[in-house]
């Protein structure tokens, strides 16, 4: 990273974060009345910093955090998602999914798809779902699924495209649900829930429609990972959770959301979306991330392709026609928050 590059995404943590928790308390007493939040904690950096802005913004008596693992979770997860409820006082549920999903078909729904490639799939057997590298391949990427076996043994095979997706139409249930207990808790005491996406997620589509991407707020929307770091530190994240690495959570296997979706490790991700962003010249965004020219480009066409195809992931319901009434009513929500 070069000295400039290091300019590019840096932020004052303490203006940034009054101007977060202001819009905060504008957002949450005139435009959604609501007398609180509801925060999902994960134990992962962008839902402990969501509630430390929650908490500065009004008050950790008017904050609830909602610890949702499940049976794939990593072993820490309760732990750690616990420690960040603990560190900002805050009350915290703990609502285990595992019979939820199991009520509605998630597990075994997911072996059979996983079955489907690899038969002998089965008990103890642990996986997850990766994909190339783009800077590393210049075609078609593809999907595959690696499965461990009871021994510590690893297979890997490509998933064909029915079973990519009824792996992930499957998996989709575990945020579905969450959001479902999110909402729940949020109108039993008339408050409102916080999204967690950082910018890279919630531009390149990283979310599930009606799961992760339902919320009243989301906060740090428009800040890029690396700056969501930056108010971690400011906002005194306990350090394990600054230290851990980004994951998904969602798989049995260990997984890193940059062998999973993004095309890099974040912080070379983040340069590369905030040279895209603000037109910088290909050789420029090569210095700052050490990669070629032609990497780069093939990352900023993978760019491109995400936010054509999660498009629909970001819009509301589409209506046949107008109505009238309801689209002033919105206009207005709208000019109030301006």
């Amino acid at each position: 990273m070069t000295n400039n590059s290091k300019n590019w995404l840096h932020i004052d943590p303490a203006a940034e974060t009054e101007k977060i928790c202001t819009r905060l308390r504008h957002i949450l007493s005139k435009s959604l009345k609501r007398r609180g939040l509801v925060v999902a904690v994960s134990g992962g950096i962008d839902s402990s910093v969501t509630l430390a802005l929650s908490v500065r913004a009004i008050g950790a008596e008017r904050v609830v955090a909602v610890l949702m693992p499940e049976r794939h979770s990593s072993e820490n997860t309760l732990d750690l998602s616990s420690k960040v409820a603990d560190a900002f006082g805050v009350e915290k549920i703990h609502e285990n999914i595992s019979g939820i999903l199991e009520a509605v078909g998630f597990y075994w729904r997911y072996d059979a798809a996983v079955k489907s490639v690899i038969p002998e799939y089965g008990t103890g057997w642990k996986s997850k779902i990766v994909i190339p590298n783009v800077i590393e391949t210049k075609g078609f990427n593809f999907f595959s699924v690696v499965a461990q076996k009871p021994d510590g043994t690893q297979v890997k095979e490509r998933l064909p495209l029915k079973a990519y997706l009824e792996v992930v139409a499957a998996t989709n249930f575990k945020q579905r649900m969450r959001k479902v207990l999110e909402y729940y808790h949020a109108d039993r005491l008339n408050y409102a829930v916080a999204g967690t996406p950082n910018r890279l997620e919630y531009d390149q589509g990283f979310f599930v429609k009606l799961g992760d991407g339902a919320a009243d707020v989301k906060p740090i929307a428009h800040l890029y990972k690396s700056q969501v770091y930056a108010l971690a530190e400011y906002l005194g994240v306990p350090e394990d959770i600054r230290r851990r690495p980004p994951t998904t959570d969602t798989y049995s296997l260990a997984q890193g959301q940059d062998e999973f979706y993004f095309s890099l490790p974040y912080d070379k991700m983040d340069l590369c979306l905030y040279a895209k962003n603000n037109n910088l010249p290909l050789a420029e965004a090569a210095q700052a991330t050490g990669l070629t020219a032609d990497q780069v480009q093939r990352v900023f066409e993978d760019i491109d392709t995400k936010r054509a195809t999660t498009r629909y992931l970001h819009m509301g319901p589409v209506l046949v026609d107008d109505v009238p009434e309801i689209k002033n009513v919105r206009q207005d929500q709208q000019d109030r928050q301006d």
